[in-house]
């Protein structure tokens, strides 16, 4: 998203827990696991949190991963 591609840290935050995930996801598959649950927060969650949340789900969906996406302070 263009707020996460203009901030370098959140940027470089997205790219790293990506490749994270990349790696875990297939080892939580094989040991028959059906989710994950992965929370990212930031002070308010309504911001930051929600972009980076937004652009992650992106990306792993783009890979073929089946992405739910909450966001629990969005509505506050």
């Amino acid at each position: 998203s263009d707020v996460c591609s203009s901030d370098l840290p959140a940027s470089e935050f997205l790219d790293r827990f990506e490749q994270l995930l990349v790696v875990l996801l297939p080892a939580y598959e094989a040991a028959g696991k059906s989710y994950l649950t992965v929370a990212v927060g930031c002070t308010g969650g309504r911001h930051r949190s929600v972009a980076v949340v937004e652009e992650l789900a992106r990306r792993l969906r783009e890979q073929g991963w089946v992405v739910r996406v909450g966001h629990r302070d969005l509505g506050r």
